[in-house]
């Protein structure tokens, strides 16, 4: 492995190198090692030997600081540039090993200091000095054969992330330490990778076997993967000290004790100890959600871990209305949250019959491994849209997975926003949230879950929204007390001078009913910061007989007279009590352009959430599941593999909300 790391007070990088060997050997091999990166003009020659058994050879490299040296960026914020270096051993006998790498550069920090005018500490990542938000999502094994994930799902599905404005993955502790070409794609892209080590939601034992075995896997692991620099922390493990903080296993209070000092012991005293002397490069936390310091000082076990003043957090709620965003935490990082839905029809149709194709069948039932989620599904969706009444069972069914997919990526939006613009603010103590990582990315198989993509990688509506709701330059909106705010959010290193653009449609009609232009408005560098506000009375005021249940609001940034980012759009009121939606009569035509294809579409009415579907032909769309506010719009299909205009024809459906019935 080679760890490369950054002496600040020299400002000098250096280069620990060091190679393992299977010794078969009685005796003693002596030879030497040498190590070329010609970019960084390092050509240098190490004596060593190796010692029967398992050899290990190591060594520190100076890197001159003459040399510049190109730093590895998050996606998003900046290059990912490696240098290939070769390292070669000579034994005595000429016998040679070359081994090839690629070396990157970059540094990290977790900062947990004290808040201005807010009890507890920070919690948030800074790489190469600078603090980053962190945009993505939760990481879990991508089949339940590990053997079937091969090169091309892998990229795929890392390529999506990226694709949907993500910076990070967090390897969840309850799946498996991924296998090399996973880290080596994250590394290429610019994905930060939290990595949990595999234990999650249980006790374990601390016998001396077992514990032998936790040293020799945590040993393996961290040697393995600590010269990836998309690796950017440690975690011992995934919801284990708030499981015993709150006893989620009834245990009886006089054996509390036990299992407290069983916890210290394997996470601390075993895992903690072997990663410190591994790898110093990067931080460790002891479990997440956590306390962080305040855990530590707490003896390791916090009493409330969810504490939205200290560390990260873990928050669901299905049942209580995912509009209201006064329901969610404002907590410091939000490394998991998120809502179910149902994964698109023709993925289903692969593992499924006739008799399958209904929300209450077996089948249904069977694929459903979250107590109680169908109906949490159902009861949320009903909240702000009319449910599918269609007799034809086949019919409601697609309906009703369309309907979920709208609720779930409605839902992870406005909690997502939420943390976005509560970034660079402290609200009643609470505050300076710098991480957003929603549950989950992808699927293990084929049925109902939290992912953003389907099983096999097709988009789901959620990661449409992603790609928005994580844009690098965003406006996003929330009422208060019959107020109306834009927040203007920004990844970019340099403050950005921008006019802000508010339109107001009526649902029955195209043309907008009013538009208000804000000009040179600052957002500024990594931040966000609030840039207009008004009350909802005066705004539609001043749309003559705009009410709440008859429009809605759209809004966007403009560089020259150019949306510069996505538009946003808020609603007035829950879209079953929209008076004015008409049928849209959306025509689409298809055709190809280069490598890939064109779909203009062609509307008499608005349209919320539209959906385009070419079934099961692998690709994605430029934007799905919008808004339709103009009578034409251009949507691209990015195919992933070889397709035509007429397969394209005969798989393509397109839904929005009107069709529901």
């Amino acid at each position: 492995s080679v760890t490369p790391f950054y002496e600040r007070n020299i400002q000098q990088w250096h280069l620990q190198i060091e190679s393992r060997f299977d010794v078969v050997s009685k005796k003693p091999i002596a030879g030497f090692v040498a190590v070329n990166i010609p970019e960084l003009r390092i050509q240098q020659v190490f004596p060593g030997q190796l010692l029967p058994g398992e050899g290990t050879i190591a060594f520190l490299i100076n890197v001159s600081k003459s040399v510049p040296v190109e730093l590895w960026w998050p996606s998003g914020h900046g290059n990912q540039p490696g240098y290939n270096m070769t390292t070669m051993f000579i034994m005595k006998e000429e016998y040679k090993i070359i081994k090839h790498w690629k070396v990157y550069f970059r540094t990290v920090e977790l900062v947990e200091e004290p808040i201005p005018d807010s009890p507890g500490l920070s919690f948030y990542f800074k790489i190469n000095g600078l603090p980053i938000f962190m945009k993505g999502s939760n990481w879990i094994p991508a089949d339940s054969f590990p053997g079937k994930v091969n090169s091309k799902m892998l990229r795929l599905l890392l390529q999506s992330t990226v694709d949907a404005n993500m910076n990070i993955l967090r390897v969840w502790g309850g799946g498996l330490y991924e296998q090399d070409e996973f880290y080596e794609i994250c590394d290429e892209l610019g994905i930060m990778i939290w990595q949990d080590f595999m234990f999650a939601c249980a006790l374990y034992p601390t016998n001396q076997d077992y514990l032998d075995s936790v040293r020799a896997e945590i040993t393996h692991q961290v040697k393995r993967l600590k010269y990836h620099p998309s690796i950017i922390l440690w975690s011992g493990n995934n919801e284990n000290e708030v499981a015993l903080s709150t006893n989620w296993f009834s245990i009886p209070s006089a054996q509390m004790n036990l299992y407290f000092k069983d916890y210290v012991t394997l996470y601390v005293d075993n895992i903690r100890k072997i990663v410190f002397a591994e790898d110093q490069s990067r931080p460790f936390i002891a479990s997440s959600p956590t306390n962080g310091l305040e855990s530590i000082k707490e003896g390791w076990l916090a009493r409330n871990p969810y504490d939205t003043h200290y560390g990260d957090t873990h928050y669901y709620n299905y049942l209580n209305d995912c509009w209201d965003w006064t329901l969610y935490p404002r907590p410091r990082f939000a490394s998991e949250y998120g809502f179910q839905s149902w994964p698109s029809f023709s993925t289903l149709v692969q593992v499924s019959v006739e008799e399958d194709w209904s929300y209450t069948s077996n089948f249904s039932l069977h694929r459903q491994h979250h107590a109680g989620g169908n109906d949490e599904m159902l009861q949320q969706a009903g909240l702000h849209f009319k449910l599918p009444q269609v007799v034809n069972p086949v019919e409601n069914f697609k309906q009703t997975i369309y309907l979920t997919q709208i609720m779930q990526a409605q839902c992870v939006k406005i909690e997502t926003e939420f943390y976005r613009r509560s970034q660079s603010e402290i609200v009643s103590g609470e505050g300076r949230t710098m991480g957003a990582l929603f549950w989950q990315l992808n699927d293990i198989w084929q049925g109902p879950s939290w992912a953003s993509l389907e099983y096999g990688g097709k988009w789901k509506m959620l990661h449409y929204f992603a790609k928005h709701f994580f844009a690098p330059l965003l406006p996003v909106a929330h009422e208060k007390e019959n107020i109306f705010y834009i927040y203007g959010v920004s990844d970019f290193h340099s403050d950005y001078s921008l006019a802000l653009k508010i339109i107001v449609y009526d649902w029955s009609r195209m043309d907008p009913v009013c538009t208000l232009t804000i000009g040179d408005v600052i957002v500024k560098a990594g931040s966000a910061v609030p840039i207009y506000k008004e009350t909802i009375s005066d705004l539609l005021k001043r749309c003559g007989n705009c009410t709440r249940q008859s429009c809605v609001i759209t809004f966007h940034f403009e560089t020259e007279g150019e949306p510069s980012g996505p538009i946003n759009c808020h609603f007035l009121s829950s879209l079953k009590n929209a008076k004015g939606l008409k049928n849209p009569h959306i025509h689409a035509s298809i055709s190809q352009e280069g490598d890939h294809f064109q779909f203009a579409l062609e509307a008499t009415a608005i349209a919320p959430f539209v959906w385009l579907d070419v079934g099961n032909i692998p690709g994605r769309f430029s934007d799905n599941g919008f808004l339709l506010t103009e009578k034409q719009r251009l949507i691209f299909f990015y195919p992933w593999e070889t397709t035509n205009v007429k397969e394209l024809e005969k798989s393509f459906s397109l839904t929005s909300l009107t069709d529901i019935s």
